[in-house]
Parts: C-alpha cells; structure tokens; sequence
C-alpha cells in the first residue's frame, strides 16, 4: 500500500511498568480503508497498545502517530478523528441510551441524532431504558453505537463483540465492512478469530508484548502449513502407516483411523506424494488451516 495512506503509524513503541515490558518495540503500519486485526490472549498487550494509541497512558519508549498526527502532543485534535470502544466500558446508569447519546454528542457537536436512531435500530437497541436496566449485550450495543455515530475516520475497538448475540455480530460485521468502503479505517483488537478472519484485511498476532507476525489473512494461511487425510483401502498395520508418514519432512500430528490418515503438512508435498503412491488411495482431503489453527501455531499449542 502507499506510504501516503498510512493512518497509523507505530515506531518502536515499548511501554513498561516497572521492570515488567506490558509491550516492546511494537512497530507497524495501517492503512487508510483497511480493518486491522489486532490478536493475543488475555495479558498479551493488546489493551495496553489501545491506551498508547489514545494517549491514556505513556511510553517508556517509542511514539505512535495517527492521521499524520503525535498520538500525546496533539492529542486532542487526534481525539475529534477518532470513535472509541474501551474493553470495559463505564456508562452513566440513571441515564437513557438517549441521554448518553445527546450528552456526548454534545460534547463532539457534530452528531446527527437521525443517524444514531438509524444505527441503534441496526442494533436492535431500546434508546428510552436507562442504562442500569440495560443487559451487558445491551452496553456492549450502546458501545458501538457512540464509537460509531460521529463517522470517524480511525475506529478503535477493543473487544468490539464481547457479549453479543450472533445476529448483532452479523450486524456490526457488515458495519465494519460499510467503514472500509467508505475509505475509514478501523483497528479492532480480538480473540473471536473466526470473526477477524471473516472481515479483516490484515491481522497482527502478539505475544508478550511483542509482535510475531503482521501479514494478510490470505498470506499468513498460505504460508503456514495445510492438514491432509488419505482415505486409503485395506489399512491393516496401522502403525506402519503412521511410521511411514511420520518420518517424512514437514510432516507432524500423524493419526490413523477409520481406514484412513490425517497429519499435518509444511513445505512442499513430493515426499508424502511418493509415500502415497505406496498404498492404495480412494480419496484425498487437502484443507487450509483456519486462523485459530494458525493462532495456536504461533503460541506453539496444538489443536485437538
């Protein structure tokens, strides 16, 4: 992508506390028009990363820039751009999801109430309760709805769908593919990996505090390693079947069953070709790996 549309942009951003690194020497780019990824368990740095970019918290070490803009020096103009969903959000519970809507809007000047009525109807979100009668869900919605209802032009969420039901998953799915259509960008920090694959352009993977990977859905699928089952005839030493296939380069998790094998292949597929052509083979199944997969790979797990 060009260096001109760059709407993030990370420079060796390190931020301890105490002798503890919560993230080290992050460095990335993102870019106009693109949902970004943002992937790690609990107590990886995920949010931790979200508050230097808000400037919620400072660096040790390193700087971020968002809209061509010091995320600390120009904070405030980097804030008009921005729509913003914390992990935890705070509410005021004596307030409707209307009250919330009009006092921030207040605040920006810049909110269309006919737009938040269209967004909390999207939502299925009952504006006249008060909040403390609101289910988590329900927080969660009205969440979006304020991240959402000024068009920023740099959405961040953390945990963007933490607590909604499928159907409203759906729902902020496509929003966020509305987003990068319009040529806004969006950076959403997840652990729900079917749905980062599903709409994002690209992800990053981190692991204590550090960035293992930063590639393109697609590419990172391809580049890791694809499951195999043979479905052969006549499977009677299964254990020479799984000698066989275990021993071959780039092969792993080697499993026999039901008159077939099952493993796990990286790199080139000569060797387990020719071992194939040993055995009589009805069928073969070649399947890539999911982004759960290829997220446990990265944590060195292995999926049952």
């Amino acid at each position: 992508m060009n260096s001109g549309n760059v709407v993030i942009h990370v420079e060796r951003l390190t931020k301890y506390y105490g002798k503890t690194p919560a993230v080290h020497d992050l460095g990335f780019d993102i870019f106009r028009g693109e949902i970004f990824g943002y992937l790690g368990p609990n107590g990886a740095g995920k949010t931790t990363t979200i508050r230097l970019l808000l400037d919620l918290i400072r660096p040790t070490a390193g700087h971020a820039q968002i809209l061509g803009m010091d995320v600390h020096r120009q904070s405030a103009a980097v804030h008009r751009q921005i729509g913003n969903l914390p992990g935890e959000l705070g509410l005021w519970r004596s307030l409707t999801g209307w009250d919330v809507v009009e006092y921030l809007g207040g605040l920006r000047g810049d909110v269309p109430r006919a737009y938040a009525g269209e967004l909390a109807e999207r939502l299925a979100l009952d504006m006249t309760r008060k909040v403390g009668d609101y289910s988590s869900g329900m927080k969660r919605k009205l969440g979006l709805l304020q991240a959402l209802m000024h068009k920023p032009a740099v959405l961040i969420l953390d945990e963007p769908t933490n607590g909604l039901d499928p159907l409203v998953q759906q729902t902020f799915q496509k929003m966020m593919q509305e987003v990068r259509d319009e040529g806004r960008t969006v950076f959403m920090s997840s652990h729900v990996l079917p749905e980062v694959e599903h709409i994002c352009d690209r992800v990053g993977i981190l692991r204590d505090g550090k960035l293992e990977t930063i590639q393109r859905i697609s590419e990172l699928k391809s580049v890791r390693f694809r499951w195999m089952t043979l479905h052969l005839a006549d499977v009677e030493n299964h254990l020479a079947v799984q000698t066989a296939f275990a021993r071959l380069p780039g092969v792993s998790d080697v499993k026999v069953e039901n008159g077939g094998v099952r493993f796990r292949v990286t790199g080139e597929l000569d060797a387990v070709i020719k071992t194939a052509a040993g055995y009589h083979v009805i069928d073969m199944e070649y399947v890539e790996p999911d982004l759960e997969d290829i997220f446990l790979e990265y944590y060195g797990e292995k999926k049952s």
